[in-house]
């Protein structure tokens, strides 16, 4: 993900970060079946969909870490 999309995460709210955190979630889940299936074509999309996710729970993470602070 370049800087220019994790810059456009941090602009996000607590609540689409956290809708987008399960909308991950739930296409990884079907990542996984797909290739338990042998369905899956782009296996790609596995490390993109974890980066993606990696990148919004670290920014979660400093919000609720700056607010316990605060």
């Amino acid at each position: 993900m370049p800087l220019s999309d994790v810059a456009e995460v941090r602009k996000l709210t607590d609540a689409d970060i956290t809708e987008q955190i399960d909308s991950i979630r739930r296409d990884l889940f079907d990542l996984r079946f797909q290739q338990a299936t042998r369905q899956l074509n782009n296996s790609h999309r596995f490390k993109e969909a974890r980066l993606k996710l990696a990148h919004l729970l670290t920014v979660q993470k400093e919000r609720s870490r700056s607010q316990a602070s605060s």
